[in-house]
């Protein structure tokens, strides 16, 4: 009996029923390490843990018939990072999947072709879902076969630049449960293929033609779906005021409207395609024509109105005091690069629309205090605001965004006159999570230390170029805030081994930005690798005294690396070689490596078996052999090359010079 007793105790999982330990799984989400980890507890757990699992991401290509292996019950299969998808291992996933999947991603797949497509389709009949997009090669007879999918209801066929009216006429008749469509970029399928998706599957609710060569002819059957909510028309030239006055219906469904980048539509075409539009919600007109004071009279009676966009639009005050005038009360407002906004401009806006919850007046290069007196005195809701590089806007200003707007999640006051006593006001917002501070050369670390003791959930925070800051400051954010995800240090000298290893505590970090700090070494590099195993971005370009032991660590402890940018660091063939052990890195920029020779950069490429994108001086192309690039490539790897001279001259504010000129 007390032998028994004692083994219940040694091994206490064993008292879990598979239902508790299924509870246990769905409430950590789609979090990948930690069911990974949760799965190498004990033997029972890994079992567990490859019968609950419904959705998987595979790395490569190779590992997809191990995925399968394991996994026996996957519905969501995600391809995105596996290039080399062929019609055999389509059909492959279709035998062990079949009659369970129900959503696929091929996004980055460049090699099957229709046949496997048919295989796939014709064995998972349950597919609801697929995402063919960037597959810039796929032909009508492919598209063919995804109409045999009766049951899909999401297809993304963004750059499939050869499909045309034909292939899309055979999904518009084959799929008529269809209720998102995304044919941005498919520069082929025009008026024909768009009206016949629309008058064959009448269950759209979303319908994306970006840069498609249509008209208005298409728009008219659109217009009468019954449940469209979400329409995009972003860069369509063809549409115009004279064609689109020759409409004669109108959306009641329509809940966002994208006509973004559409130069030849003004408040006479607008106001035909809204008219009678009572449920949108959402309207999206970035660098488009200007907004004047008739585009704002055409939204005036839309009473559920709630977001608008214009960044990039020259805008008029008349305009502003009709959008003012609006019945109804606008949620976010972004007004970011628009020619003619004022002081005059956002008090009448704000006042209009005290429930504005997000605000974006990015280079607004006219306002100043007066406006975010404004602001913040009416729009004490707000949750985002984000005003870079407003100028003349005095650093008194930013002490009452701290004192009035205390719900603030996302504030962006880069190159700003905010100072230490600005800080130690907005560090008031408790609730913030995303602060960027960048270019903000007032501040020191006085004032960050306020922010990180009254911002304890803050999770992105961005320095870049805030020369005051040093280590006592960042010590202060990790201590203090340990849910941190990104943060951007670069071009700061002050900066020392000791904030990496202050930041290495703060266990969620997943992206770290210390470009150009010259005083970092391998050791703090070291630090942060071994602490924060859940990095997936790093750049320590110009990190001079990074070398080879910097690598060894990351290699061992980064597992999760997706993106790393090297360039002028002192790392040679060894430290390159080690990083290529990792198995999920993607992305490497590595430019002017004085250590690294044609040898060893070709032995770490072929060494890298996820690499999606690789940047190169080109001064190795000839030095390579060429047989690595036909290699890389079938491995869907893009090399991007690169004439950028040596840098070494800088200014004495420590900036990088580009031809005599400050960036």
């Amino acid at each position: 009996m007390n032998k028994q007793h004692n083994t219940m105790i040694a091994n206490p999982f064993d008292l879990l029923t598979e239902e508790i330990v299924f509870a246990i799984l769905d409430r950590m989400n789609d979090d990948a390490l930690n069911k990974k980890s949760f799965s190498l507890v004990c033997k029972a757990f890994y079992t567990i843990e490859s019968s609950h699992r419904r959705a998987v991401k595979v790395l490569r290509s190779d590992l997809i018939l191990r995925a399968l292996k394991r996994y026996r019950s996957i519905s969501h299969l995600d391809l995105s990072l596996c290039p080399r998808v062929d019609d055999a291992t389509l059909t492959q996933v279709a035998f062990a999947t079949a009659g369970r999947l129900r959503s696929i991603d091929l996004s980055r797949s460049r090699v099957f072709t229709h046949l496997g497509l048919a295989s796939l389709v014709g064995t998972c009949a349950g597919l609801v879902e697929m995402d063919l997009s960037n597959r810039t090669e796929l032909s009508d007879s492919a598209v063919k076969a995804v109409a045999e999918a009766k049951n899909l209801e999401r297809l993304w066929l963004a750059r499939c630049k050869m499909v045309t009216d034909m292939g899309i006429g055979c999904v518009a008749v084959g799929c008529r449960k269809l209720r998102l469509v995304c044919l941005k970029w498919c520069l082929r399928v025009s008026d024909l293929g768009v009206g016949l998706i629309a008058m064959k599957c009448k269950e759209i609710r979303s319908l994306d033609l970006s840069y498609l060569p249509i008209t208005e002819k298409c728009l008219s059957p659109i217009l009468q779906l019954e449940h469209l909510e979400d329409l995009v028309l972003e860069g369509c030239p063809g549409i115009d005021d004279d064609g689109l006055a020759t409409l004669k219906h109108s959306s009641k469904s329509l809940k966002s409207l994208n006509m973004s980048n559409c130069q030849n539509v003004s408040h006479v075409g607008l106001s035909s395609l809204t008219n009678g539009a009572d449920g949108l919600q959402q309207l999206i007109l970035t660098y488009g024509p200007a907004v004047t004071n008739d585009l704002a009279k055409c939204m005036h009676n839309i009473l559920g109105l709630q977001s608008i966009k214009l960044d990039g639009c020259s805008v008029t005050t008349s305009a502003i005091k009709g959008i003012g005038n609006w019945l109804a009360s606008l949620k976010e407002l972004s007004l970011s690069k628009c020619l003619g906004v004022t002081d005059e401009c956002l008090s009448i806006l704000v006042q209009s629309h005290k429930e504005l919850r997000k605000l974006d007046i990015t280079c607004c290069r006219k306002i100043t205090y007066a406006s975010i007196d404004s602001i913040t005195n009416s729009c004490t809701s707000l949750t985002s605001l984000r005003m870079e590089s407003c100028s003349l806007v005095s650093k008194d200003a930013f002490k009452l965004i701290g004192q009035r707007c205390r719900l603030l999640e996302e504030l962006d006051v880069t190159d700003n006159d905010v100072d230490d006593e600005g800080l130690k006001s907005i560090s008031r917002c408790s609730k913030l999570l995303t602060l960027k501070l960048a270019i903000c050369l007032n501040i020191t670390d006085d004032g960050l230390t306020h922010v990180a003791n009254g911002c304890s959930m803050l999770k992105e925070l961005d320095l870049y170029r805030s020369s005051g800051i040093t280590d006592a400051g960042i010590a202060a954010i990790a201590h203090c805030c340990p849910a941190l995800e990104m943060v951007n240090i670069a071009y700061n000298d002050k900066i020392t081994d000791n904030s990496l290893t202050s930041l290495s505590k703060c266990l969620m970090l997943k992206a770290l930005e210390i470009r150009g700090c010259p005083s970092v070494s391998s050791m703090g590099l070291s630090a942060i690798a071994m602490g924060c195993r859940q990095l997936m971005v790093l750049d320590i370009k110009k990190c001079v005294n990074i070398n080879d032991n910097g690598m060894i660590p990351l290699a061992q402890f980064s597992q999760n690396l997706k993106q790393i940018n090297l360039s002028y660091c002192a790392i040679t063939d060894a430290g390159l070689l080690a990083l290529a052990s990792t198995n999920r890195l993607q992305n490497m920029t590595i430019l002017h490596l004085a250590g690294l020779t044609p040898i060893g950069l070709a032995a770490a490429l072929w060494s890298c078996q996820g690499l999606t994108k690789v940047k190169l001086h080109k001064s190795f192309k000839p030095l390579l052999p060429q047989s690595i690039f036909g290699f890389m490539e079938d491995r869907g790897c893009i090399f991007h090359w690169r004439d950028k001279a040596f840098q070494v001259e800088i200014d004495p504010k420590g900036w990088e010079l580009h031809n005599g000129r400050s960036p």
